[in-house]
């Protein structure tokens, strides 16, 4: 008897309808055994196609709202992140600019003139000296080499004293000016080559302008050369027990050689105070008349400190602002000598401080922070 054609499917139906709820329809039944064996029959994902994956389904997942837990854990994690790539990136700017500044100062300070000068900060130091007995009374980093700026004219002007009192030089004398000196860098007085000045107006032009061309011209006279006469200058200074200083020109302006510290300078207020009254009076002198202009004066203590009569102010970039001044009380002179001030307001305030600190007028001063400066005077 022939087998009927539906003979094998009727059992097949038979068994899914025993293993299978009543209400599932047959067809839906055979296509669902399908697709499981087709499922048990696939390979196992390796690892490289589980990690494609997982992008995939962390893809999908984005797009589904987040309990508020696991949004806070993803938020923190790439806050973190981003914190630490910004961290890198500053330290790497940070060590670029860094290595940059050094170069730059490095550069500057080689040659001998402001370049780079703007990231340098200049060594603060101070020192305040009994000018009777020369004892240092305070004093911060009293030792440390750096740059006396126009502090210089000081002996520039001590050995013009020294020429007065020999005769070799005389007050009314007129003194040639050259073009080297012309070409100095401010404060200037504005001389014109192949004029004259006389030594009294050049001596003042030092102690109030503090004019650049002009102690090139004392300079001339007195040495020949300036060259020559920042050699005269260095002998004053070893005479002096500055033995820490070096002089290669008579004005202060930047020179990478001309180097000093706080208690050669002190020594050599010292000797400037020490000098005829006559002479020390014009380190007093806040104006003074040139050709017919008054020229006004930098040393904004006079009048202002009880009993200080001068001494010099000066600054360029790499020696910050510096100020010696000296005052007398009862008797007893001191002397403060202020380098690498942030401004010219605290160096004035440290020198005035220092001052009333050695009269017993006032308790120890507190240390003026050390900044940039960009100008040269």
């Amino acid at each position: 008897m022939p087998r009927s054609p539906y003979g094998f499917v009727l059992p097949l139906l038979l068994s899914l309808a025993v293993a299978t709820p009543v209400a599932v329809n047959p067809a839906e039944a055979l296509a669902k055994a399908a697709q499981e064996t087709v499922h048990k029959q696939a390979p196992k994902p390796t690892a490289k196609t589980a990690a494609k994956t997982v992008p995939q389904k962390a893809a999908a997942s984005r797009t589904t709202a987040k309990p508020a837990a696991v949004r806070t854990v993803h938020k923190a994690a790439v806050h973190k992140s981003a914190t630490q790539k910004a961290a890198v990136r500053k330290a790497a700017v940070h060590r670029t600019g860094k290595a940059r500044r050094a170069g730059r100062v490095a550069a500057g300070a080689a040659a001998g003139t402001v370049a780079g000068a703007a990231v340098f900060r200049p060594v603060h130091a101070y020192v305040l000296m009994d000018a009777q007995s020369g004892r240092v009374l305070d004093s911060e980093n009293a030792d440390t080499l750096t740059y006396p700026a126009s502090l210089t004219k000081m002996m520039t002007l001590l050995l013009t004293f020294e020429a007065l009192e020999r005769g070799t030089l005389r007050l009314d004398q007129e003194l040639p000016v050259s073009r080297h000196a012309t070409n100095q860098k401010p404060s200037r007085l504005n001389l014109a080559v192949g004029s004259t000045i006389r030594v009294e107006d050049a001596i003042l032009a030092l102690t109030v302008k503090s004019a650049n061309d002009v102690a090139v011209v004392l300079a001339e006279a007195l040495g020949g050369s300036e060259e020559q006469f920042a050699e005269m200058m260095t002998a004053k200074a070893q005479a002096l027990g500055m033995t820490s200083t070096t002089f290669r020109n008579a004005s202060g302006l930047p020179h990478k050689e001309q180097r000093t510290t706080a208690r050669d300078m002190a020594r050599l207020s010292r000797a400037v105070v020490s000098r005829p009254a006559r002479e020390y009076a014009y380190f007093s002198r806040t104006r003074f008349d040139w050709n017919g202009t008054v020229v006004p004066g930098h040393n904004r203590l006079l009048g202002r400190v009880e009993g200080y009569d001068g001494i010099k102010t000066g600054f360029i970039n790499l020696s910050g602002f510096n100020l010696a001044g000296s005052a007398s009380r009862n008797g007893q002179r001191l002397v403060a000598v202020v380098l690498g001030g942030t401004t010219a307001a605290a160096r004035d305030r440290e020198v005035a401080e220092l001052l009333e600190q050695g009269f017993g007028a006032a308790p120890p001063k507190q240390t003026v922070a050390v900044t940039d400066v960009k100008a040269i005077r």
